[in-house]
């Protein structure tokens, strides 16, 4: 069967895929399945509890949990008895959760884990219409999860008489999520997707990746983020198992421990697993370290389908057997295929993981967008690494005249939750979405990206800058780690940057250079300034006059979402970066006038 609405999953899982495991997650070092029945129960039990507890068709509520198998049970039992789902981010704070909790008009609220709760329980107490608190974990003094499976169990006929007839009314069209966006630039607005937005979009992407049951799936996003999402449905459509990693610094390990044939990514992971390798590199002495980095810069060159001459191939499959074959079993040596989106991907780390076997499927789209507009594919006719690929099944793509990327399709919202006046501003009379990024298209058909509209900013003297692509070359260079571009209505762009510590120092040692133990007296020694300098000379040769950078500031605190200059999903919050660094960025420009 196809699905229509998100929770025909349940009954095709069965179906197609009986006995299979569905889910799993490490509970005391040993990893614990479900089946699809087990799953396709639990979530029927959950539904039938909030019905018993007097929840209605459109009620809402909040989830705010790590992932985990339990995020399933909820998603599924709330949509099939016609209940909005709000998926949270867990890293906010106690002011960003009380704005959610009071706007989605939530009347009950689910958190994880013993902080959360901490953090959650005072707010929603003062919000009245949060009736219920419960948790997954066992907390003392708080309401299990499982109280709600219990009224399930024991649900009466009438009941679950009810959730059938509720099942079978809801409609594709009907609103099942409401999430709300990272809020990279003010406060997150409620995007409603639609049981067609989401299912629409996975439909397509199952279509790409082409997963099947004996696929093994690490799940590193997280679910309440939509592309998360759209991994955990396109992966339970193919009938593979999902397993979620236990937390970033456990990537590796668990990619190992399950054989993984793909997972998920932002940009940001990538770079992390990419620095970690060089790191390995590094470390390595005489000709084994020469060679390594001959591999690397192989690598850097790629292009698939034989692009490349005959030799450069030959030299590859070479580089594959020395280098790349360790990559891959640092990995697990099972995986194959990595979906990414989220940000801009760097195109030199898409082309190397390309070239080491590891398939990046960089995709583009948003929130809005259920997330995927455009994907790139591995056959050749559809395959141009540095783009984000051609649209995707069921959606219409056109370049506005000033460069907007505006597209159609069953996968764009209907609105913003409560708020006509933003939803009638980002369509048009003709129906299409503007996504507020600009782009351009390659060979007619593959989309590349140049920047967030809004982030794109104009020089005193007319010119104008697109941060994004900027700030991708300058994280090129091994010494830097994050970066932020600016220069608004300024002479000259500027940057930010923060440097690559852990390199920092061992290039240091290596040079004999007497530095600091702290991070902020390592970037004033005079050495490393002359070197930052030297790299950022190297990289504005690449540049465009205008978008050079004629100054820039280190700075020693790293940039994360705990600290607020990341979203949630790991974007970069430039205004809260040009807030927190205010006085330094006057310093830049105070001794240009």
């Amino acid at each position: 069967m196809v699905p229509t609405r998100n929770f025909d999953l349940l009954e095709r899982f069965t179906t197609k895929f009986p006995g299979k495991n569905a889910l799993s997650e490490k509970i005391k070092g040993e990893w614990n399945f479900y089946s699809s029945e087990k799953y396709s129960q639990i979530s029927h039990q959950f539904g039938l509890g909030l019905l018993e507890l007097g929840f209605k068709k459109g009620d809402k509520i909040i989830t705010v949990t790590n992932n985990r198998p339990q995020w399933n049970f909820v998603d599924m039992g709330m949509s099939m008895a016609g209940i909005v789902h709000v998926p949270v981010f867990t890293s906010m704070n106690a002011e960003e959760y009380n704005y959610i909790m009071k706007h989605s008009d939530a009347k009950m609220v689910i958190v994880s884990d013993q902080k959360l709760y901490e953090m959650i329980q005072p707010e929603a107490k003062k919000i009245k219409a949060v009736e219920h608190l419960f948790t997954f974990d066992t907390i003392e003094g708080a309401k299990h999860w499982s109280d709600v499976l219990e009224k399930g169990k024991h649900a009466s006929s009438e009941t679950r008489e009810k959730l059938e007839a509720i099942k079978n009314e809801i409609l594709p069209d009907e609103v099942v999520s409401i999430i709300y966006t990272s809020g990279t630039t003010g406060r997150s607005k409620g995007v409603m997707l639609t049981h067609k937005n989401l299912v629409s979009n996975f439909l397509a992407a199952s279509d790409v990746f082409k997963l099947n049951e004996t696929d093994r799936y690490l799940a590193i996003i997280p679910v309440c983020h939509v592309g998360g999402r759209l991994g955990n449905y396109q992966t339970q459509y193919s009938g593979a198992c999902i397993y979620y990693a236990e937390s970033m610094g456990t990537i590796a390990a668990n990619l190992k421990e399950i054989s993984a044939t793909g997972f998920d990514a932002v940009p940001r992971i990538l770079e992390k697993i990419y620095d970690s390798v060089i790191a390995k590199g590094r470390s390595l002495t005489g000709m084994k370290k020469k060679i390594f980095f001959w591999a690397v810069k192989l690598g850097l060159q790629y292009e698939p389908h034989g692009k490349k001459g005959w030799l450069y191939y030959r030299k590859l499959k070479i580089a594959d057997k020395m280098i790349f074959t360790k990559w891959r079993e640092a990995l697990g040596g099972h995986a194959k295929m990595v979906g990414c989106g989220g940000a801009a991907l760097q195109p030199r780390l898409e082309r190397i993981f390309w070239a080491s076997g590891l398939k990046i499927i960089n995709m583009y789209g948003l929130t809005e967008t259920s997330p995927i507009i455009t994907i790139n594919r591995t056959e050749k006719e559809r395959c141009k690494l540095g783009s984000v690929g051609t649209v995707i099944d069921g959606v219409e793509l056109k370049i506005a005249d000033d460069g907007e990327i505006l597209c159609k399709g069953d996968c764009v919202m209907p609105g913003y939750y409560k708020d006509e006046a933003q939803t009638k501003s980002v369509f048009d009379e003709e129906g299409w979405f503007h996504t507020g990024d600009v782009g351009h298209m390659e060979d007619g058909k593959f989309l590349m990206i140049t920047d967030r509209k809004k982030e794109i900013f104009k020089l005193s003297s007319g010119k104008y800058v697109a941060p994004q692509q900027i700030e991708n070359r300058i994280k090129e260079s091994a010494f830097v780690d994050q970066v932020m571009v600016v220069g608004e209505h300024q002479k000259f762009a500027s940057a930010l940057l923060v440097p690559d510590f852990s390199y920092l120092k061992e290039w240091c040692v290596n040079n004999n250079i007497k530095n600091g133990k702290k991070r902020e007296e390592l970037i004033k020694v005079p050495e490393v300034v002359t070197m930052m300098n030297e790299e950022i000379a190297k990289i504005n040769e690449s540049l465009l006059e205008w978008e050079r950078l004629k100054r820039f500031r280190m700075v020693h605190e790293e940039w994360s979402p705990a600290t607020g200059e990341l979203s949630a999903s790991l974007k970069l919050k430039r205004k809260v970066v040009a807030e927190r660094y205010s006085k330094l960025l006057e310093s830049i420009y105070s001794k240009a006038t």
